[in-house]
């Protein structure tokens, strides 16, 4: 008989403003032989720290945790900024060879969790550039929370979009603020029609479409939308 302990899931991140709670999922871990699962704490500049370590559903602290058949988790019922930190589960599982018995250590991916004092909004703006023979396209995001973003360019043809994901890019970052930069050919940013996407844990955003009239002079317009979810 062979079998193998099974990959714990977490969420990639949380975002939560103070006094709000939260609830950190660890998927799988019924199917790792095993009755211990352990949560850990890890702050930006601290090392990993056991915040919870149980059997069954229990409580302890700021933290409470539950566990079914499939699946455990861990709770903040008041979000604070000091909790601030990225969350990783984890379980004694089993590897099962022949007729031998091997104990394994095995861990989630962690779930970053933000905490902020007050909501905020991400705003997407676009920008066009022409330097010589190349043009330059600039989709800023700004004002979101946590920072994390994600860009997708497309051009807008006749026939439908065509992604752009795979063209020649830069990405800047800054607090508070990140852009894509997209160069194109200086002709085709003076014909063609280009959309910027921003996708962020808060939902995706798209900054209005650039004309192509108004992408062929240097410098020449901008447009901006926000998320009011």
């Amino acid at each position: 008989m062979a079998a193998m302990a099974t990959q714990l899931v977490q969420d990639l991140t949380l975002t939560r403003i103070t006094g709000q709670s939260v609830s950190f999922s660890c998927g799988e871990t019924g199917q790792c032989g095993s009755t211990n699962v352990y949560w850990y704490q890890k702050k930006e500049t601290e090392t990993f720290k056991i915040i919870f370590r149980y059997h069954k559903s229990s409580c302890q602290d700021d933290f409470s945790a539950e566990r079914d058949r499939s699946s455990s988790s861990l709770k903040i019922n008041k979000v604070k900024l000091d909790h601030s930190a990225s969350y990783y589960c984890g379980s004694d599982g089993f590897l099962y060879q022949s007729v031998s018995l091997w104990d394994e250590w095995i861990f989630g991916s962690g779930t970053k969790l933000f905490v902020t004092g007050k909501n905020q909004h991400l705003l997407v703006s676009i920008s066009r550039k022409l330097y010589y023979k190349m043009g330059f396209l600039l989709c800023l995001a700004s004002g979101m929370f946590p920072p994390e973003v994600k860009f997708t360019w497309k051009t807008l043809e006749d026939d439908g979009e065509k992604d752009l994901t795979s063209e020649e890019q830069l990405e800047l970052r800054e607090p508070n603020r990140t852009a894509s930069i997209l160069l194109v050919d200086r002709d085709l940013l003076s014909t063609s029609r280009y959309r910027c996407s921003v996708q962020h844990e808060g939902g995706p955003v798209e900054a209005p479409t650039t004309q192509g009239d108004e992408a062929g002079r240097p410098g020449g317009g901008s447009g901006g939308a926000e998320d009011r979810g």
